[in-house]
């Protein structure tokens, strides 16, 4: 049923989801990257992939939209400047969402394992682009559409790394800084979020009770790591945003090459 809200889990499993909820809340609003931490956690609790999908799609809703609004709302991300990426951003991700619904459930078993993992591999060796000289030039739209569509289309049919891939991406297209890459990245990926979220509610491939509690915490953690991201800087998000890909690619392949928990 799309709006089944019957106990699925006992209440401390979802009370640690809640705890690792916030703790990406967090982490996302500076860097991205949440979507690495919930997602595992999910699957650890024993929920389907699609609900996996689905769920993780509800919780990361409530931390997208409240750090977007917070580095809307300090003047660090203006929505005209960026319509074609919204735009591909949006269709991308209904796309890719609708792809996620009709993969075999045994295909997102071992694709999103493997997805995690080339995440973590590529940003903690890809690094993040220095800071450009000139960081009021104008936005080009050379590469909105195509930016938005691939990774809105990655976010509808997976999703973890997002918002990680949208803060490098925008700092080797754009003359932004990485503290208003971040707010580009948390605001696309509100964008893709509540595209893709739409596909996984029509399809009943979500557990309310686990994602508006898991949304909650998120929605918390994403307020308190935007506003520490913004009084930071760039000072702040590097060293965070390292050590959280760093942790998560250990973390990773010791569960996927050795078989560990």
């Amino acid at each position: 049923m799309p709006f089944d809200l019957s106990l699925s889990v006992d209440l401390t499993t979802l009370a640690i989801l809640a705890a690792v909820a916030f703790i990406a809340g967090f982490i996302d609003a500076i860097a991205g990257g949440g979507g690495l931490l919930t997602t595992p956690a999910l699957l650890t609790a024993g929920l389907p992939p699609h609900l996996v999908l689905g769920t993780n799609k509800l919780s990361s809703t409530f931390g997208s939209a409240t750090a977007s609004f917070t580095f809307y709302r300090r003047k660090l991300f203006h929505p005209r400047e960026w319509k074609l990426a919204i735009f591909g951003t949006l269709t991308g991700a209904l796309i890719g969402a609708v792809a996620a619904h009709y993969m075999p459930a045994e295909w997102l078993n071992k694709m999103l394992p493997v997805i995690v993992f080339a995440c973590g591999l590529y940003l903690l060796f890809g690094g993040t682009p220095k800071t450009p000289i000139d960081n009021d030039a104008p936005i080009k739209k050379k590469w909105q559409l195509p930016q938005g569509f691939g990774l809105g289309f990655y976010d509808g049919v997976a999703g973890p790394g997002t918002g990680a891939f949208w803060t490098v991406s925008s700092m080797l297209l754009y003359p932004i800084d990485l503290v208003k890459a971040s707010g580009v990245a948390r605001s696309m990926n509100f964008v893709s979020n509540i595209a893709a979220l739409s596909i996984f509610v029509f399809s009943g491939h979500v557990d309310w009770i686990i994602g508006l509690t898991m949304g909650f915490a998120v929605m918390v953690g994403a307020f308190f790591g935007a506003r520490s991201a913004i009084s930071g800087g760039a000072k702040f998000i590097r060293p965070v945003f390292i050590t959280v890909v760093l942790g998560l690619t250990v973390r990773l392949a010791w569960q996927h090459w050795f078989g560990m928990a």
